[in-house]
């Protein structure tokens, strides 16, 4: 070339020593394809997964279970009070199973986990919405307290969890814990209830690194929501009062949130489609009440 002349640039090649290399890299992200179903533009779908739902007889629950069988999914309703739940399924154009259990007791676990198992064959979803509520200082509560939220809030779903692991696994499927942003805040007067929700806060972020990439782990945290828990947290009704007129104070929205809000998110959360990047969020649903 003369004086002024320019030799084009070209990208750099891969060496023969490289290629195979590339190769076997084309085939993986082939096989990872392969596994993703189309795109669904956005809209959330858990058609033909088999979820299960505790806590279902009312409230979120109930709300959570309405959702997912509008969304196709099959639904495992769990709770305590058999007659709640058959309240439930009355709302569902969908394939359900109802299991009465006790969470708190060794059995009921695996108990829960056959029957959906026996009635769908398979998993793909847990979520853990069932909770209990005590509040008061810590000078006016007793310790059997946070014995008893403890085991409703933490023990119970960790046993659950625990039970449907290798179902979960075998379809890489996904976990919804429902906690509370109690356990984000700070709590004075519902400390040992902060606690417990704090505790599942920690596990939902723990286990979302223990089981990835195999299952997917989230929490949802609301906030103030009128449900029936409301009705038994053991304090007085002006105490109630007073506490419900101090949370809408203090959230920004300036209104208690609804339960069709919450159950939204959590089947967001369970679509693999939708959500199957997301893993260890802790997500409030809660009018701002967090910031």
């Amino acid at each position: 070339m003369g004086r002024g002349q320019h030799r084009a640039l070209r990208p750099p090649t891969a060496s023969r020593r490289s290629l195979p290399h590339l190769r076997r890299a084309r085939c993986a992200d082939r096989r990872h394809l392969g596994r993703r179903r189309a795109p669904t533009g956005g809209v959330v779908s858990l058609a033909g997964r088999s979820v299960v739902v505790t806590g279902a007889g009312s409230g979120i629950g109930r709300a959570i279970a309405v959702q997912l069988a509008a969304q196709g999914a099959l639904v495992t309703v769990v709770g305590r009070r058999e007659t709640a739940l058959k309240e439930t399924v009355a709302q569902l154009d969908a394939e359900v199973e109802i299991v009465a259990a006790d969470l708190c007791t060794p059995d009921s676990a695996d108990r829960i986990i056959d029957a959906a198992i026996d009635r769908f064959g398979r998993v793909d979803g847990l979520v853990n919405n069932a909770g209990l509520a005590r509040f008061g200082r810590i000078d006016e509560v007793d310790v059997a307290d946070l014995d008893a939220l403890l085991a409703v809030n933490v023990r119970g779903p960790a046993q659950l969890i625990k039970a449907a692991l290798p179902h979960l696994r075998s379809v890489r499927g996904s976990i919804v814990n429902v906690t509370s942003v109690a356990g984000a805040l700070s709590m004075p007067g519902r400390s040992y209830y902060g606690a417990s929700k704090a505790a599942m806060n920690s596990l939902t972020r723990s286990l979302a690194r223990e089981l990835a990439p195999d299952v997917r782990v989230n929490a949802v945290l609301p906030g103030p929501v009128d449900t029936p828990m409301w009705q038994d947290l053991g304090l007085s009704p002006m105490q109630t009062e007073l506490l419900r007129r101090d949370m809408v104070a203090g959230t920004p929205m300036g209104r208690f949130g609804e339960e069709d809000e919450i159950a939204r998110w959590v089947a967001c959360l369970l679509d693999p489609d939708f959500a199957g990047w997301i893993t260890g969020v802790l997500l409030p649903v809660d009018g701002g009440r967090t910031t």
